[in-house]
């Protein structure tokens, strides 16, 4: 029964950041889950020792606001060491955005900024050969549109994982360890248009800095809908998690 699963969602944010919970919300809205299913962590105040797993059925990551993976920070450090040991056990993990970038370092990839190639607001990625057969991705269409907001970027991906999906500006955008219910994207399925829309007005100013304020306009005005990959925490609740607490 899905009203009495639990998730952890670690989150990088300060505290005073409104898009704290609205993340949780988003989250929970997209699982289908109650808002209070969702157990929020800081990644810089709170425990995220891998004794947090004891209590919950899964393992959330979302995106990041002002921080970066490589930022040389003992929260970020601890988010990556907890998602390395969620992962090599195959406990149930989602990663996005940052969450996603945090699991490519931590299993032995590699991370780089790149601010030309940032995606910041609605892009079409392909659904690369290897999602077919994939439970989770199978039902995905070849091209469609998804939420994005980065300008890091996986650049090399680690060995043992299997990559599911691409952009133009990005060529690796999701992946999952074979046998496993762990997965992560760059892009965030969390998000609705108007979620991110929404998030993209709370970061206007510096978007405004780093693409300039009419590029960052054009951006924000450019939100679509994203149907397909908003299904997918769903689904991923649905094929790996129900259940397993009737």
């Amino acid at each position: 029964m899905s009203d009495n699963l639990r998730f952890l969602l670690l989150q990088a944010r300060r505290p005073e950041d409104r898009v704290r919970n609205e993340e949780r919300r988003a989250f929970a809205a997209r699982l289908d889950v109650h808002d209070d299913q969702v157990i929020q962590a800081d990644i810089f105040r709170d425990d995220i020792s891998p004794a947090r797993l004891q209590d919950v059925d899964a393992l959330l990551v979302g995106g990041a606001g002002e921080y970066s993976v490589l930022d040389d920070e003992d929260g970020v450090k601890a988010c990556i060491k907890l998602l390395t040991h969620a992962a090599e056990r195959g406990f149930p993990t989602f990663g996005s955005c940052f969450g996603f970038q945090a699991l490519v370092l931590g299993l032995g990839g590699t991370v780089i900024e790149d601010e030309p190639n940032a995606e910041v607001g609605t892009y079409e990625l392909q659904r690369l050969k290897a999602a077919e057969s994939d439970p989770l991705f199978e039902e995905m269409p070849e091209h469609f549109l998804a939420q994005l907001g980065h300008k890091d970027r996986a650049e090399t991906m680690p060995s043992g994982v299997i990559s599911l999906a691409r952009s133009e500006r990005a060529p690796h955008q999701a992946l999952v360890i074979p046998g496993a219910p762990v997965y992560a994207t760059q892009f965030h399925p969390e998000l609705t248009w108007k979620d991110n829309r929404q998030r993209f007005e709370r970061y206007m100013d510096h978007y405004g800095k780093l693409f300039g304020e009419e590029e960052a306009q054009r951006r924000l005005d450019a939100h679509e809908p994203s149907p397909h990959a908003n299904r997918l925490l769903k689904r991923f609740r649905e094929i790996f998690l129900d259940g397993i607490r009737a």
